[in-house]
């Protein structure tokens, strides 16, 4: 009994010798083509985490912000595999801040860009390249990715490794959600499910398990870290009439050093505020989405070049946008979520140096919001779309029920949506069909519900801003805790920690910790995002966020642990 006891200690310690060797040896090799191809000298431990999750052929969602090295990830990952590194980005002047920063590696590898905008002949070239096996990084847009004949040929040519930027977009919870990124996961199907790895730098926990499902991923590594931008100053400013708050807001931009961003929540008060700035002095732009094109890409480039020093911006300005010396970014109105006002505050001081974050709040302006949250899609339209598929011989592509219907892409994008969010949908690299035996009037009372559902978790998300604005803690605090990140305030960079108004901090003591599963009869399965003295946060999958009274769960036995 002890030779055999004895045999099995060697065999394990000789098992771990070796799995500590092959990892050593994994970490060598990282460390090696960071050094020698990229020219960093280390890795930060999240960067290194990711890549060796990568190398062992699993799923990673990495959320982390903007200037932490996201892209080194699947950079350096992809060097270390065989075959091809196919990057999703979904605009193209990112695939070409992405395409200048691998050629830029010390030894760079070879890269190139698919998309709409390349020359015919040079887009064949690269494609015979690609099949010869002489190309390790594919760029290009979902909406290129999932063209069968794109995806056929990418699948020839052995793709290693699926890398997705923006990954945000991907989730109807994102701020940024773009039908064509619901295809991604049949798209990676098609493509023989390769290891993916999803970044943004931005993710609450419902965007979270939304990548996750939406892109198949199997037990990610999921990496969130890094919330915390100290060198941003956070503040609220509370008005009680439209008038003050405007002139309040211009009052800001004047005093604040430039270059900066102003959010507005209308494409009207774009041009309203920067023709009010221009007469201040102010070198202004308004910046949209129903501009031109040509009109975007032209403000992106003077404000990238300090040609203007205020861009009054809706929520459509931003993605891409890498200006390190943004030095405030200045709310005129609430945006519609925590995510959101997160990504936006991020695109100030991106340089380390000092930067302000300044939200311009009245109560009434969260109406609003809720009117834009309020989606519920016509049961006319749905009854369209869902008819068009029943009666249609084939799969149908998104771009051509759109076509037949005479609807927008995005607009066809968010119905399937829900159609699918109802179970009576199935995607492939071809398109979309029905499943089988379904009966109009009840796909489009299950895809209402979806709609509901959406709604109220939309509302719930309003409501969290509403307690970022109007709150007496530290609003860093409150902020992280959105992210399920803990922080112990003062953090002496906001408004309420400047004026010490906010309550003493105890460390909580109570029965739920933060992330710690849950579940109420009601409200179903949920996660505890923050707790404080007196209260806690869940967020639950069908319901949203909701803030429970300890007093209340405990005399009525609300939740249960699960």
């Amino acid at each position: 009994m002890s030779t055999v006891h004895g045999s099995t200690v060697m065999v394990a310690a000789d098992g771990r010798a070796r799995m500590a060797r092959r990892t050593a040896s994994r970490g060598d090799r990282i460390d090696e083509a960071a050094r020698v191809r990229w020219g960093w000298d280390r890795l930060r431990p999240p960067q290194r985490e990711a890549i060796e999750a990568a190398l062992e052929g699993r799923d990673v969602l990495a959320v982390m912000p903007t200037g932490s090295g996201k892209s080194a990830i699947y950079q350096v990952a992809a060097t270390l595999v065989p075959g091809i590194t196919v990057v999703v980005s979904p605009l193209i002047a990112l695939q070409q801040d992405q395409l200048a920063g691998i050629e830029d590696a010390p030894d760079a590898p070879r890269a190139t860009v698919i998309n709409s905008h390349v020359p015919a002949g040079r887009l064949e070239e690269s494609w015979r390249d690609i099949e010869a096996g002489e190309i390790e990084y594919v760029l290009l847009a979902p909406e290129q990715l999932v063209k069968e004949d794109v995806l056929a040929r990418l699948k020839r040519a052995e793709v290693s490794l699926l890398a997705i930027d923006e990954a945000h977009c991907v989730s109807v919870w994102g701020h940024d959600f773009r039908p064509d990124y619901l295809e991604l996961g049949t798209a990676r199907r098609a493509l023989g499910n390769p290891p993916v790895i999803a970044l943004t730098a931005t993710g609450s926990a419902p965007v979270r398990d939304d990548i996750i499902a939406r892109l198949g991923m199997n037990d990610p590594l999921v990496i969130a870290t890094g919330f915390d931008r100290r060198n941003i100053r956070l503040s609220v400013e509370r008005h009680t009439t439209a008038s003050e708050s405007r002139q309040a807001v211009l009052d800001d931009i004047v005093a604040l050093p430039k270059p900066g961003l102003l959010y507005v929540a209308t494409r009207a008060d774009t041009t309203r505020y920067a023709e009010a700035l221009e007469e201040l002095g102010i070198t202004a732009l308004g910046y949209h989405g129903g501009m031109s094109a040509r009109d975007r890409k032209r403000a992106h480039e003077r404000f990238r070049d300090d040609e203007v020093e205020v861009v009054v911006a809706t929520a459509a300005f931003g993605m891409g946008i890498d200006k390190p010396n943004v030095r405030f970014v200045v709310h005129a109105a609430v945006p519609d979520s925590l995510d959101a006002y997160y990504q936006e505050v991020g695109r100030s001081g991106r340089d380390g140096q000092d930067a302000q974050a300044r939200l311009h709040y009245r109560p009434e302006d969260l109406g609003l919001r809720r009117f834009f949250a309020a989606k519920n899609p016509s049961a006319g339209q749905l009854r369209r779309v869902i008819g068009t598929l029943q009666y249609a011989d084939a799969v149908v592509s998104v771009a051509d029920l759109a076509e037949r219907l005479e609807l927008t892409r995005r607009r066809v994008g968010g119905l399937l949506d829900l159609v699918e969010q109802a179970g009576r949908l199935r995607r492939s690299a071809r398109g979309v069909r029905l499943r089988a035996g379904a009966d109009v009037e009840e796909v489009v009372a299950e895809a209402i519900a979806a709609a509901e559902q959406r709604e109220r978790i939309d509302g719930s998300r309003i409501e969290m801003m509403r307690g970022y604005a109007e709150t007496d803690r530290c609003r860093r605090e409150v902020l992280l805790a959105y992210f399920g990140e803990e922080f112990t305030p003062p953090c002496d960079r906001c408004d309420v920690c400047e004026r010490g108004s906010g309550p003493e901090h105890h460390e909580a003591d109570g029965p739920f910790a933060v992330q710690s599963a849950v579940r109420h009869a009601l409200w179903g399965d949920g996660t505890v995002m923050s707790t404080e003295d007196d209260r806690i946060t869940v967020y639950f999958e069908a319901e949203g966020y909701k803030v429970l009274s300890l007093d209340a769960i405990e005399e009525h036995d609300l939740l249960e642990q699960v």
